[in-house]
């Protein structure tokens, strides 16, 4: 599957391009990432990830240590000058690093209640269209659930029902770290309109959200299996019983 073009771009979100982004910030990310591209990982790099987007051979973890050192020095002074310098290293980016990093600086306190991120985030889904950029967004997704629970969770499940799959995994894994705060109602609201979907990238999700969610209710999520038997793939089946394993006794892992 081929990734959309980096200049795709959700209209939702044309109105949160027009504050100015804090240029010194992005041109900081940028140029340290530069200084640190490595040839013989980019390649291999490239090809794993199957972009079109030609690699620096960056390591993530040293992505997202660069993004938030820069911002660290040139800090963001308002959530919009955020959600515009995300929007403006997504949309321009040249290389995957640079992803990578519009990613990270959502991390940033600014962003970690504003609901006026929710278009931000949906842009990169679905011009990401990759599960490491879709995967990248879905705990900020699930952050603001927690935070806005009556709006979130409209939008979810609208979501859930998405033509773009992508679209509907994030609904799908929004609670992968929500542990007891997890609306399980939501949960099985999401999952089951996407039971019947053969996409790989779907049947993992709803495998591992059942997957961690097991690690906090084991009960409901043997419940939830049994009750769906053959509705669930053999590999969402896979990867939600592979906590219950290590945690239940061999009646639940056989059941159903």
């Amino acid at each position: 599957m081929d990734r959309m073009s980096p200049n795709d771009e959700s209209p939702d979100t044309e109105a949160l391009a027009t504050e100015t982004p804090n240029r010194e910030l992005l041109d900081a990310v940028r140029a340290a990432l530069r200084e640190r591209t490595d040839p013989v990982r980019a390649t291999g790099a490239q090809a794993y990830m199957k972009s079109t987007l030609p690699s620096l051979g960056v390591r993530v973890p040293e992505v997202r240590r660069l993004a938030m050192a820069a911002a660290s020095v040139h800090p963001v002074t308002s959530a919009g000058q955020l959600r515009a310098s995300v929007l403006e290293l997504w949309r321009g980016s040249t290389v995957g690093e640079e992803r990578y990093a519009a990613i990270d600086l959502t991390s940033l306190r600014l962003a970690a209640r504003d609901q006026l991120m929710v278009p931000v985030y949906e842009e990169i889904i679905r011009t990401g269209a990759w599960w490491d950029f879709v995967d990248g967004v879905s705990h900020r997704i699930g952050g603001l659930l927690q935070a806005h629970r009556p709006m979130m969770t409209e939008l979810l499940l609208a979501w859930s029902t998405d033509q773009d799959f992508w679209i509907r995994r994030s609904a799908i894994t929004s609670q992968l770290k929500a542990k007891a705060s997890t609306d399980q109602d939501l949960l099985r609201a999401v999952i089951e309109p996407n039971l019947a979907d053969p996409e790989f990238f779907i049947q993992k999700a709803i495998g591992w959200a059942l997957r961690e969610y097991a690690k906090t209710d084991p009960e409901w999520v043997h419940d939830f299996v049994a009750e769906k038997g053959t509705r669930l793939s053999p590999l969402s089946r896979k990867e939600s019983f592979r906590h219950l394993e290590q945690s239940t006794t061999a009646g639940i892992t056989g059941a159903g």
